[in-house]
C-alpha cells in the first residue's frame, strides 16, 4: 500500500441537489459548505460545470470559485471540471489565469470532456468529438500558459491567430492541472500524455475479467501513457472520489441519508444520468446495499478510515481522498459529517495525531512512577505547611 506522508482531503461538488427544491438556497448552502471546510482544515474543493438535467445547478465553476475565494482563507479551489469541448481554449486559459491571480495561487484547473450527454446535445456537439476536442484544447491551453511567443492554431472548431495571454499564471509554470476520469482508460491516458494529475470518480462496476483491480489497471495506463510521451505522473497527485456520510454510529449515518441516498441513485444516477442499475431492491435499502458493497462509505469515522485503507489496497496507493458531495441528509447532519471526518479521519492519514498519541503512550507507560512522584510532592507540601504554622 503506497500512501503519502500527508494525504490531501477535499470535496468534489457536482453539486447534487434534488429537483424541486429552492435552487437559490441550494447555491447558498454550497458556498456555506466550502466555508465550513476551510474552517475545518480541508485541503481542496472541486466545483463542477453542468448545464442541464436539473440536479447539478452550477453552470460556471469559475464564478462560484471567485465567490468562494472571497469567503475562505486557505482551501484550494478547483474546477471539477471545466468541460473543454464547450469553450474556446483561449477563453479557458484567460479565465483560469485571472482566477489564479485573484486567489493568489489557490486555484486548480480540472478538465473533462463533459459528463452529461444532454449538455452536449443542447450545444449541438457530436458526442464522439468530445474527447478528441478535449485533448486538442488541453494541449493548446498548456501552450498558452507556458509559451511566450504568439500561437497560431487552426482547428475544425476553434482558431487562434497569434494568440498570447496578457496575464501570465500566478503559479509557476501554471496552476495544477487534473484530468477527470470515471474509471475509464481514456481520461488517465490523456493525463499521462500531458503529465497532469488524475481525478478518478469511482462508480459501481463489475470486477474486471482478469480479477485485477480496475484502479490498479487505470494507474498502469496513466504511467504507460506518460512514459510514451516523455512525461511523469505521480501517485501522490492521484485523487479518488467517493460518496461519504458519517455519524457517531453506523445506524445514525444510514438513517440520516437513507431516503436521500435512494432518491439520488434512482432519480439521478440511474434515472437522469442513465447509469446501469446496480440494485433493484426497495428505495430505503439502497444505502445499505451500496455501503455494504463498498461503493459508498456510510457509517462511523472508523468505517471511513477502513474504507480509505481498502481503496489504497485496491489502487496500490493514491494521494488525495475527495468526498463526492450529495445533498442526501439534513443540513446539520451534513455539516457534522465533514466535522467528524476532519476530527477523526484526516489525522490518521496526515500524521497530525501521531505526536499526541505518542505522548499519551509515554505518560501511560510511566503512570506508576509519575503518580508516586506526585504523591510524594503532595505529602511534602503538607509537611512544609504544617511546619510553617507551628
Amino acid at each position: 500500500m503506497n500512501l503519502p506522508e500527508r494525504m490531501s482531503f477535499g470535496i468534489f461538488m457536482g453539486p447534487f441537489h434534488r429537483v424541486g427544491e429552492n435552487p437559490t438556497l441550494a447555491l447558498d448552502r454550497d458556498l456555506e459548505l466550502v466555508q465550513w471546510l476551510d474552517y475545518l482544515g480541508f485541503d481542496e474543493a472541486w466545483i463542477g460545470e453542468h448545464h442541464s438535467a436539473g440536479w447539478e445547478i452550477i453552470s460556471s465553476p469559475e464564478i462560484f470559485i471567485a465567490a468562494a475565494a472571497e469567503r475562505t482563507r486557505h482551501i484550494k479551489l478547483g474546477t471539477g471540471v471545466i468541460s473543454l469541448p464547450y469553450h474556446h481554449p483561449f477563453m479557458v486559459a484567460n479565465w483560469m489565469t485571472q482566477l489564479d491571480h485573484m486567489t493568489h495561487g489557490r486555484v486548480m484547473m480540472g478538465v473533462g470532456p463533459g459528463a452529461l450527454p444532454s449538455d452536449a446535445y443542447m450545444m449541438g456537439i457530436e458526442h464522439t468529438t468530445q474527447r478528441p476536442r478535449m485533448d486538442e484544447a488541453l494541449g493548446v491551453i498548456l501552450r498558452l500558459f507556458t509559451e511566450t511567443e504568439p500561437i497560431t492554431h487552426k482547428s475544425d472548431w476553434f482558431e487562434l491567430r497569434e494568440a498570447m495571454l496578457q496575464l501570465r499564471p500566478y503559479q509557476k509554470p501554471h496552476m495544477p492541472v487534473s484530468v477527470a476520469s470515471v474509471q475509464s482508460p481514456a481520461g488517465v491516458a490523456l493525463a499521462g500524455k500531458y503529465g497532469a494529475s488524475v481525478l478518478t470518480i469511482t462508480v459501481p462496476r463489475d470486477p474486471s475479467p482478469s480479477g485485477e483491480s480496475d484502479l490498479k489497471n487505470l494507474w498502469a495506463v496513466a504511467e504507460e501513457s506518460a512514459e510514451a510521451h516523455g512525461q511523469e505522473v505521480r501517485r501522490e497527485d492521484w485523487r479518488l472520489v467517493l460518496p461519504v456520510h458519517l455519524a457517531e454510529t453506523r445506524k445514525e449515518a444510514r438513517d440520516q441519508a437513507r431516503m436521500g441516498a435512494g432518491r439520488y441513485l434512482r432519480e439521478y444516477s440511474e434515472g437522469t444520468n442513465g447509469r446501469k442499475p446496480v440494485f433493484d431492491g426497495p428505495l430505503d435499502k439502497v444505502i445499505d446495499f451500496m455501503a455494504d458493497a463498498g461503493f459508498w462509505i456510510v457509517g462511523t469515522p472508523d468505517d471511513c478510515v477502513e474504507g480509505i485503507r481498502r481503496l489504497a489496497e485496491q489502487s496500490g496507493g493514491f494521494g488525495g481522498f475527495m468526498v463526492q458531495t450529495i445533498d442526501w441528509a439534513p443540513r446539520d447532519n451534513m455539516l457534522q459529517s465533514y466535522e467528524l471526518l476532519a476530527r477523526y479521519v484526516m489525522p490518521q492519514f496526515q500524521g497530525t495525531a501521531a505526536s499526541t498519541a505518542a505522548s499519551q503512550r509515554w505518560a501511560a507507560s510511566r503512570q506508576e512512577e509519575l503518580v508516586a512522584g506526585r504523591a510524594r510532592a503532595i505529602d511534602r507540601a503538607r509537611e512544609d505547611y504544617a511546619a510553617s504554622v507551628r
